[in-house]
C-alpha cells in the first residue's frame, strides 16, 4: 500500500489542508476497518482518503478522521484525485469516485480537479434558541449575525451548521468551547460548524473558518463540502450568480491559507454544486 501527504487547497506545500492517501495495490479489496481507522488515527490528518481503482477511469474511495469513518471528503478527494494524476498515470479527463454519498464525477486537469458534489440540500435552519447556543459556543453574541442570513443546516454529501457573523474581525476573534460544539453537533446530527463572513468586492466570496470537534478535527484548514454547502446557500439567498466560479479563504488563522473553488450549475434535475481546486504532493511512501 503507497501512502502519501498532499496539501490540499494549495499551491505550495504546507499550506492549504493535508489529507492523507493510500493507494492499494492493483487487485486488492479494503482492508478491515480497523486497520483503516487505526493508520488514520496514526497519520492524524483531518481525513485519510483510501483508494482501490475498479478501472481505468472508476474508483471506489473510503475516508477517515482520526476517530471514525465519513461519507465524503472534499478535501481527500482533490488530493487523491492529484495522486492519481501525479503518481498513478490517471491522464487528464473525467472519471467516476463512488464513494458513501454517492457516485461523483471526477474531472482531472493539468493543475486542478474538480469534483460533484452529492445534489444540495438544506436541510433545516436552526430556532433562535439554537443559533444563540452556536454562537455561545464561540464567544459571540447572537448579534453578530447578519440579520439577511440565517443559520441553517445545509449538506453537499456532509451535514454542516453554516454560522454567518458580520466581519473578518468577529471572524477571527471567535473562540470555540470545543467540548460544547461537539455536544451541539451530536444534538444538531451535523458534522460540524462552518462560520464564515462575506467579503463583497474582494477576490473571495467569503472568509472562512470550519470546526467539526466531533469527528477530533477542532478546526481545518480547506473544506471542500462546507465550501458546496455554503455556495448553495449563497446561491438560494441571491448572493452568488449560477455559473460563476466563486473563490472562498479558509485557513488564515492555523497559518495554512487555502482557496477552495467553487461553481453551481443549473441543470434539468436541479442546481449542482462543483468543488475544485489545486493540491500539492508533501510526501510519499509505502507501507510495510
Amino acid at each position: 500500500m503507497r501512502l502519501f501527504i498532499v496539501d490540499a487547497f494549495a499551491k505550495r506545500r504546507f499550506a492549504g489542508n493535508q489529507a492523507g492517501v493510500a493507494l492499494l495495490p492493483a487487485g486488492e479489496d479494503f482492508p478491515e476497518p480497523g486497520f483503516m481507522q487505526a493508520l488514520a488515527a496514526e497519520l492524524r490528518h483531518s481525513e485519510t482518503a483510501f483508494v482501490k481503482r475498479l478501472g481505468p477511469d472508476r474508483f471506489r474511495l473510503r475516508y477517515f478522521t482520526p476517530e471514525g469513518e465519513v461519507d465524503l471528503c472534499g478535501h481527500a478527494t482533490i488530493a487523491a484525485f492529484t495522486v492519481l494524476r501525479e503518481a498513478d498515470g490517471l491522464p487528464v479527463g473525467s472519471c467516476t469516485a463512488l464513494t458513501r454519498a454517492g457516485a461523483l464525477a471526477i474531472q482531472v486537469e493539468e493543475e486542478a480537479v474538480w469534483m460533484d458534489m452529492a445534489p444540495p440540500r438544506v436541510l433545516r435552519a436552526l430556532t433562535g434558541r439554537e443559533a444563540a447556543a452556536v454562537y455561545r459556543a464561540y464567544g459571540l453574541p447572537e448579534e453578530c449575525r447578519p440579520v439577511a442570513l440565517p443559520v441553517q443546516v445545509v449538506s453537499t454529501g456532509l451535514a454542516d451548521v453554516l454560522l454567518p457573523v458580520d466581519s473578518g474581525e468577529t471572524l477571527a476573534a471567535a473562540i470555540q468551547d470545543e467540548a460544547e460544539v461537539k455536544r451541539l453537533s451530536e444534538e444538531l446530527d451535523v458534522v460540524g460548524v462552518h462560520m464564515f463572513c462575506r467579503t463583497p468586492g474582494t477576490r473571495a466570496v467569503a472568509l472562512c473558518r470550519n470546526f467539526a470537534p466531533r469527528y477530533a478535527i477542532p478546526e481545518e484548514a480547506a473544506t471542500g463540502t462546507s465550501n458546496g454547502a455554503l455556495t448553495y446557500y449563497l446561491y438560494r439567498l441571491g448572493l452568488v450568480e449560477a455559473g460563476a466560479e466563486n473563490r472562498f479563504f479558509q485557513g488564515e488563522s492555523m497559518g495554512k491559507p487555502s482557496e477552495i473553488r467553487t461553481r453551481l450549475l443549473e441543470t434539468p434535475s436541479g442546481p449542482k454544486v462543483l468543488v475544485g481546486g489545486q493540491a500539492v504532493l508533501s510526501l510519499r511512501c509505502e507501507l510495510l
